[in-house]
């Protein structure tokens, strides 16, 4: 069962396979929340190319989202209920232990409460980087926010394309300061122009993340799903998939090599010593009170400190 703030995992995420060509549909569906997904979502898109990687009627998989958005990240408020949570019952069951009664978790101010998520969104299984793992090709269909969680799979896929009106980046720049993916988005964005999202919070839009090799491809809105739709017939119609298997193998020790697993690694460490940072007096933080404050209203009045096309929201950058 669901209710309006936390439908299941099953009607956040649905999954279509089409055996003939050979191309499977991973859909977030919950665009009255900018399709952001549960904890429990994000473990089942894990869970769900797991299954893409051993069927041998899948070889390509598109991912994308209802209506006007890909996705702007993860359910917030269920993230900050569930860090406030006494019992720690959603954390626990987020890293996947199920008798969450008979564990007794790290204690609040610990070092490992807050290490023991980070370091598991470094781990396929939690959902956050599983398509640096998959064996078959990824195609990412990216449309109006592409931000935080959503983000990470863009930066993972293989192939991403855009509509226009595509806006890239990651909220936590602004509010925490460090994503779990950064090593990888350095390397695939280049290091200069990663590091302007990074100090400054702003969102690229889609031609920059063309011209920074990011987006393979940029086309209107109204194109959008026929382009992906060519892309992946393409990639389904090449080498076989035992080669395509072949391929990614290649793939993932030149990305290993060059560190995208150390660097999750490495970020979780930083993300881990986060709240040791002291704020300035004017930061946003992201605590109880302003989760009872209303979390909408106080990043808006957050945005609304930064130049129009520096701001998050799209509505706030048509705002003067």
């Amino acid at each position: 069962m669901s209710d309006d703030r936390h439908p299941t995992a099953e009607e956040i995420i649905r999954y279509d396979k089409d055996p003939a060509t050979k191309i499977a549909t991973i859909t977030f569906d919950r665009p009255d929340h900018l399709n952001a997904p549960t904890a429990d979502a994000r473990l089942r898109y894990a869970d769900l190319l797991h299954r893409a990687e051993i069927d041998d009627d899948v070889k390509v998989v598109v991912i994308r989202g209802v209506g006007s958005n890909f996705g702007s990240g993860a359910d917030i408020p269920e993230a900050m209920e569930m860090e406030m949570d006494p019992t720690a019952a959603g954390r626990i069951r987020e890293l996947r232990v199920d008798d969450a009664d008979a564990i007794n978790f790290p204690p609040p101010g610990s070092y490992r409460r807050g290490a023991s998520i980070t370091q598991w969104y470094a781990n396929s299984a939690a959902g956050c980087r599983s398509l640096q793992d998959f064996k078959k090709i990824s195609i990412v269909e990216a449309k109006g926010y592409c931000y935080g969680w959503h983000f990470y799979q863009a930066a993972d896929a293989d192939l991403v394309i855009a509509s226009d009106d595509t806006l890239f980046g990651h909220p936590a720049f602004r509010y925490i300061g460090f994503g779990p993916r950064m090593w990888t988005w350095a390397q695939t964005m280049g290091i200069r122009k990663f590091q302007e999202m990074v100090f400054t919070g702003r969102p690229f839009t889609a031609q920059e993340m063309y011209d920074c090799n990011f987006a393979n491809r940029v086309v209107p809105r109204e194109e959008l799903e026929v382009e992906v739709e060519k892309y992946a017939l393409a990639c389904a119609r090449t080498r076989p998939t035992d080669t395509v298997f072949m391929q990614k193998i290649f793939f993932e020790l030149m990305k290993q090599q060059q560190g995208e697993y150390m660097g999750s690694m490495i970020t979780a460490l930083f993300e881990s010593l986060g709240g040791t940072a002291m704020p300035d007096a004017a930061d946003l933080s992201l605590d109880e009170d302003t989760l009872s404050a209303g979390i909408n209203n106080a990043v808006k009045s957050n945005d609304d400190q930064f130049p129009p096309d520096f701001r998050l929201s799209k509505s706030g950058r048509r705002r003067p």
